[in-house]
């Protein structure tokens, strides 16, 4: 917290620098000598006392010289040379006349009293500069604590650049994220249903259908296995989304792999499976490469990428998956020549259930891309999607050998 510092360190700096010099002007201008009183006695009972021996020797005019010179020349107030009229002129005395309370004290006090008040103003400055940012922070916790994850406090900080200012964006940002999980947390549950009510419905018209029609009891067991079969992958995926959520902050158990090994075993597979489509799928890389992974999460990841890229890719065309090592990180390339997808759709499709608008009606819970992504960041790498030269889809996952 530097730059609250250094506010703090200046302002009370300057403070105290600006009422010296006032101190110091102030005193220069008035001739004010900020000594004790009993200087200024002492002064003026030494010019008293040369009065008096004048006076002594009927010196009148020497006497009310040196009086006049000690207002004058020492700043002795009060001394005066006077004569009794009664007399005719020939009693002669000298007079002191004590200052009043105020003005003795108002002068030795005014700087002082200056000092205080502009102490006081500058601690107003700073408790009203603080307590007003502190107050909007406040009230937006407790809007937070109360459900409203709308609302917004950098607004509120009036250009400021300091630390609070960063706090107030860290909080915008914590309330996006808490919007955003909101948000996420209402889809995935109608996402959810959505999918698991249309099974069941299947499920429910296969049991009218053989409760009518009993001659159908075979027919409608294969049906009500299937429709069986896909609750159970959904409810698999679902469960497995969930474990990379909720261990998205926790460290994830790892093993010694040749994800080289793991990529050639997945691309076999979707190989063969590719042939009733007559697809393509070539793979090139390195020969090996060891990284301290969860061996199960990966393939998961890789597995997802490269079968939806087969499933989108043309009839006839080919899958292209290839492997470089950068810098001890694996860049997994996987390019379909499929239909592609619009630029608003790159990011969009990493979310739960999400399908893009080619998608099959019954091509899949829309799980395996957003099961990917947070498998491949649970291990600090990075996957992205971005329009391919072959008009298809590009998919690029970063992999470190280690959590870097």
């Amino acid at each position: 917290m530097r730059r609250l510092f250094w506010k703090f360190f200046l302002t009370i700096w300057l403070t105290m620098a600006v009422s010296v010099v006032a101190l110091f002007t102030i005193t220069k201008a008035l001739q004010i000598e900020p000594f004790p009183r009993e200087v200024e006695v002492a002064k003026r009972d030494f010019a008293t006392a040369i009065i008096n021996r004048l006076l002594a020797e009927k010196n009148v005019g020497s006497a009310t010289t040196v009086a006049r010179a000690a207002e004058k020349e020492l700043a002795v107030n009060g001394i005066m040379v006077i004569s009794d009229p009664s007399a005719n002129g020939s009693k002669i005395d000298v007079a002191i006349v004590e200052p009043g309370l105020i003005d003795y004290v108002w002068p030795r006090l005014f700087p002082w009293v200056s000092i205080v008040l502009a102490a006081a103003i500058a601690a107003y400055w700073l408790a009203r500069n603080l307590v007003r940012p502190i107050t909007h922070i406040r009230n937006g916790l407790s809007a937070l604590a109360h459900g409203r994850f709308d609302v917004r406090i950098s607004d509120e900080m009036a250009g400021r650049r300091d630390e609070l200012a960063e706090l107030a964006a860290d909080f915008d940002t914590t309330a996006t994220r808490l919007e955003d999980l909101r948000l996420s947390q209402r889809r995935l549950f109608s996402d959810v249903s959505h999918e698991l009510r249309s099974p069941l419905s299947r499920l429910q018209a296969s049991l009218g259908v053989i409760e009518q029609n009993p001659a159908r009891l075979s027919a409608m067991i294969e049906r009500i296995s299937r429709e069986i079969e896909r609750m159970d992958g959904l409810i698999g995926e679902i469960l497995t989304l969930a474990r990379l959520s909720d261990r998205s902050d926790l460290p994830i158990e790892r093993q010694t792999v040749d994800l080289i090994d793991l990529l050639q075993e997945i691309v076999v597979d979707a190989a063969f499976e590719a042939q009733t489509r007559s697809i393509k799928v070539d793979f090139r890389g390195p020969e090996h490469f060891i990284a301290k992974v969860n061996g199960e999460l990966i393939y998961r990841a890789f597995e997802n990428v490269i079968r939806n890229a087969v499933k989108y890719t043309a009839v006839g065309s080919r899958v292209s998956v290839e492997a470089e090592i950068e810098d001890q990180v694996l860049v997994l390339s996987v390019v379909d020549q499929g239909p592609g997808l619009h630029e608003s759709e790159l990011d969009w499709i990493f979310q739960p259930f999400s399908r893009s608008q080619n998608a099959e009606p019954d091509g899949g819970f829309g799980l395996g891309l957003a099961i990917a992504k947070q498998a491949i960041e649970s291990h600090g790498g990075s996957i992205t999607a971005t329009p391919a030269s072959t008009g298809g889809l590009a998919m690029v996952l970063k992999i470190p050998s280690c959590n870097q």
